[in-house]
């Protein structure tokens, strides 16, 4: 698509996105003549809404980290860790994860690359618990259903958990974990011209990755909002409270429990979190529930038992879950 095609788009996603509740109210209450307040007229008058909604914010700010992550490719990222001391080293790895576009499919390449460049285990760690975790799909959702601060919230917490457990696990001397073979690997140096891109070309990544992650998660994102639909019309006002509110102490770790083998990408989870908030569950709760299901699932940690020994497996669990659940504590105390 020409540059320009995007400056005529622009205000076209703009008057879509300002008239969406007059849309599915017109849909609803004028078109269908469903009766106000009902159970299935509040369950479809959400669904409507919301599904739209995400997509436009998703296809927006996919587009410009879509243009971001040109910048980046897996002989980059490398390159920019090496050399990095523990502690500056994990932030940056943290912060690099945010922006790159690497997921738990990705573990066992970018684990290899990295070992043999010879960044730090605890550096490696803090990279790839970031990257999968804060993904532009979970901050553009939690931004159109919950707003800036619940998406900076988001960000900021897993950003602390990826440098905490990072570091804690390269202070804990694991590297007799990783299995033998993985050191006599050595990685190509691979050769990426992304300084040397032009915009076009850059808009053009920006493209690609609307089609790319847009097209192969908006059927998620349809999904999710159903059952957040259902829930935000049928289930009880505060039932929600009883099991996953800020009184039931024992919600945060099973909330980290059920979410670890329950595989999903945020596109799926969040609008069904935003659904539990809206029925009682507790802020702390809900953030724990997600970021397990997203950070820490049991699919990742098979793909990385190929390179890590099952110590080390462990260990890497059970820092997370312990940060998820602390980061749980807090928010249920706070908020």
């Amino acid at each position: 698509m020409k540059k320009w095609a995007w400056i005529l788009l622009l205000p076209l996603w703009v008057l879509l996105y300002a008239n969406l509740h007059r849309a599915a109210d017109g849909i609803v209450l004028g078109f269908l003549k469903m009766r106000p307040g009902a159970h299935l007229t509040e369950t479809l008058r959400f669904f409507l809404f919301e599904v739209p909604k995400v997509l436009l914010l998703l296809t927006l700010i996919v587009f410009f980290v879509g243009i971001i992550r040109s910048y980046f490719s897996p002989e980059r990222t490398r390159r920019i860790l090496e050399g990095k001391s523990l502690f500056a080293g994990n932030v940056m790895a943290g912060m690099l994860g945010i922006v790159t576009p690497f997921c738990s499919c990705s573990a066992i390449p970018l684990f290899l690359g990295f070992v043999e460049a010879g960044i730090p285990l605890g550096v490696t760690f803090s990279f790839l618990i970031a990257a999968p975790m804060i993904n532009e799909v979970a901050v553009v959702l939690l931004f159109g259903l919950f707003g800036w601060k619940t998406a900076l919230l988001y960000v900021a917490t897993g950003l602390i958990i990826a440098i905490t457990a990072g570091w804690t696990i390269g202070k804990l001397k694991l590297e007799r974990f990783v299995e033998d073979w993985v050191y006599q690997m050595k990685a190509g140096e691979g050769n990426f011209e992304g300084d040397r891109l032009s915009l076009g070309k850059r808009m053009d990544y920006g493209f690609l990755a609307v089609k790319d992650i847009v097209g192969k998660v908006w059927i998620y994102v349809a999904i999710g909002i159903a059952v957040g639909a259902a829930v935000h019309g049928y289930v009880p006002e505060n039932f929600m409270a009883s099991i996953m509110g800020k009184s039931a102490w024992w919600s945060v770790p099973l909330s980290v429990l059920i979410g670890v083998p329950l595989y999903s990408n945020a596109a799926g989870i969040v609008p069904i979190v935003q659904a539990l908030l809206s029925k009682g569950a507790s802020l702390g709760t809900a953030l724990a529930f997600m970021m397990s299901v997203i950070g820490l699932s049991l699919p990742e940690m098979i793909i990385l038992r190929k390179v890590l020994k099952l110590p080390l497996i462990l260990a890497f669990a059970g820092i997370v879950a312990t940060g998820i659940m602390i980061v749980g504590f807090v928010f249920n105390l706070v908020f």
